[in-house]
């Protein structure tokens, strides 16, 4: 299970991968595409070629769990394509997982309370 803890980093890998690799490929894709480590407890997101599909790869702590998901009708909304990685918040991958569009949502800024009187 992921817990959806403060310091939880969630990675999207932008390049479409191939869904044949197992937690093993994509362990290794994390490592050598990505420059981060597989067992550091992020969340890593990986996109198909179609658009249509997920696979979610992540550490909890006592074993790496590989989740997989597709929509039946319609397409997830990806960052463009290019090498290199996007952070999102939890808040964004529940709707990316949802199958709606995460990239709408942004979190709203924190102002410092000012000193009042």
């Amino acid at each position: 299970m992921i817990s959806l803890r403060a310091d939880l980093k969630i990675v999207i890998a932008t390049r479409p991968v191939d869904f044949r690799k197992g937690i093993h490929g994509l362990s290794a894709l994390v490592a050598e595409a990505l420059a981060a480590d597989p067992y550091c407890g992020d969340v890593f997101i990986f996109r198909s070629r179609r658009s249509d599909r997920l696979r979610l790869l992540a550490w909890d702590g006592s074993g790496m769990m590989l989740a997989s998901k597709w929509l039946e009708d319609r397409r997830f909304t990806w960052p463009p394509i290019g090498d290199g990685a996007v952070i999102i918040t939890a808040a964004q991958m529940a709707l990316l997982i949802d199958g709606l569009d995460w990239s709408r949502v942004r979190p709203p800024p924190v102002r410092r309370p000012t000193k009042v009187g």
